[in-house]
């Protein structure tokens, strides 16, 4: 064989081989940096999910700004992330009533967590209108919501081991700076007058909010948005505004305003003005990006404008 072609032959394979090996060199680095693939349903989750997975996790929450989870089905691009994640997070408690069939099918293929089911009962606030239902709004709470989201440290841990001391620092972390928000929270919402510490909003989403800051809350609604209301619920809301001089009512992100500006015009039939005290986020977060698009910036927000119109 002509010696010119023996040496070209030979130039090729050595190419062709060192193509192979750093291919595969890529391979195996691609693979290191390899994430935990979370899907969570409502934003409070995923943002908790990120304090504590850190750079292992990839989060992917379903339900963003302004969704209701009361009312939410899962669409076919959900359906996706549940089925391409590595660990799946939701609330529980009934709060995502309409998907509790694909949880119980995720839950037979993956780790699948109902986070706040982890709770011992005898925390958990009951459904006035049902006994036998427990409020799932645990999130206000924030000591619940830490025992909460000790499922999602230790479901990581369960999940990635090699990483166990990472997710417990972050969690150690993130639990210290919602001490110092509970701290806050107690601090600026002890400064609303007796007389006043009444919270009207469109549903009741702030009973653990309430009862952890001494606040009468009343909700047009039940504790889902699934149920219905009528024109006695609106009167005798408006009653109350009239008969205790309460000046101020709040919208929800996730909920139409339909309902409480309903309560606003029926008490100005009766010559009493009330306003709307501002927007608080219940059952989701603000817009990502945004300090109300934290579990934090979110419960600070809230506090704020609770305080703002009722002080």
């Amino acid at each position: 064989m002509n010696k010119k072609l023996v040496t070209l032959i030979g130039m090729v394979i050595i190419l062709i081989g060192g193509l192979f090996l750093s291919g595969c060199g890529t391979t195996v680095s691609e693979s290191a940096d390899d994430k935990i693939v979370v899907t969570t349903t409502i934003g409070q989750i995923g943002d908790a999910v990120k304090n504590i997975g850190g750079d292992h996790v990839e989060v992917h929450s379903l339900m963003g700004p302004g969704v209701d989870p009361h009312l939410y089905k899962a669409k076919q691009s959900d359906i996706g992330k549940l089925q391409e994640a590595d660990i799946i997070f939701y609330s529980g408690l009934h709060l995502e009533g309409k998907m509790l069939e694909i949880f119980e099918k995720m839950n037979k293929e993956k780790p699948t967590y109902a986070i706040s089911d982890s709770i011992p009962k005898d925390k958990l606030r009951k459904d006035a209108a049902d006994n036998t239902a427990m409020d799932p709004h645990v999130w206000f709470d924030i000591d619940l919501w830490k025992i909460a989201l000790e499922q999602v440290r230790d479901g990581l841990i369960e999940k990635d081991p090699d990483n166990k001391e990472d997710y417990i620092k972050n969690t150690e972390k993130y639990f210290a700076e919602l001490d110092e928000l509970k701290a806050y929270a107690a601090k600026e919402m002890s400064m609303i007058p007796d007389e006043q510490r009444v919270l009207v909003t469109a549903h009741d989403a702030f009973n653990y909010f309430g009862a952890k800051y001494d606040l009468q809350v009343m909700g047009l609604q039940g504790l889902s948005t699934d149920s219905e209301y009528g024109l006695a619920d609106v009167q005798s809301l408006v009653n109350t505004l009239v008969d205790r001089n309460i000046k101020a009512v709040f919208v929800e992100s996730s909920i139409s305003e339909k309902s409480i500006n309903a309560v606003i015009a029926g008490a100005k039939d009766k010559g009493h003005e009330v306003s709307i005290g501002g927007e608080l986020f219940s059952d989701a977060m603000g817009k990502e990006g945004t300090e109300e698009g934290t579990y934090i910036g979110m419960y600070r927000h809230n506090v704020d404008t609770i305080v703002e119109a009722l002080k």
